[in-house]
């Protein structure tokens, strides 16, 4: 479960720089954070969600974690826009006996977002080959 504060090498920023956001609330099985410090006309966000749905070796769970960051426009500096990232797990949980497969794919697209390849170097700056190809729309 997390804290109503992340703010212990939770989130961090490009720049390694911790970013630190405070619980708005839990709705249901959803957690909303806002970024501590942010402005009202330009939120900062973090939200965990989870949807159940089926019944027995047909229970499913979606779990998405998304951030959200509104930021003047770099091109007319006068138009806010937003950034938004969100990973999205669909598990057929009532088909597992344990969460182990998950887990893998779980850290194989970590792996792939941060990764340089042959180096075996692990980036969490969003410089890694899979990350480079989700900024840019590479294939």
């Amino acid at each position: 479960m997390l804290s109503n504060t992340l703010n212990t090498n939770e989130v961090k920023n490009a720049a390694g720089t911790e970013v630190e956001f405070q619980s708005l609330g839990i709705q249901g099985r959803s957690h909303e954070y806002a970024a501590i410090g942010e402005s009202p006309a330009l939120p900062h966000r973090l939200k965990v969600s989870h949807q159940e749905t089926g019944k027995g070796i047909k229970l499913v769970r979606r779990s998405v974690v998304r951030v959200d960051k509104t930021i003047v426009s770099t091109v007319d500096n006068v138009t806010p826009v937003t950034i938004s990232f969100y990973a999205v797990a669909v598990i057929p949980v009532g088909a597992l006996a344990a969460i182990t497969e998950a887990t893998n794919v779980n850290a194989e697209l970590v792996s792939f977002l941060a990764s340089l390849g042959a180096s075996s170097t692990i980036l969490f700056d969003g410089t890694g080959n899979g990350s480079a190809v989700l900024l840019n729309g590479g294939i």
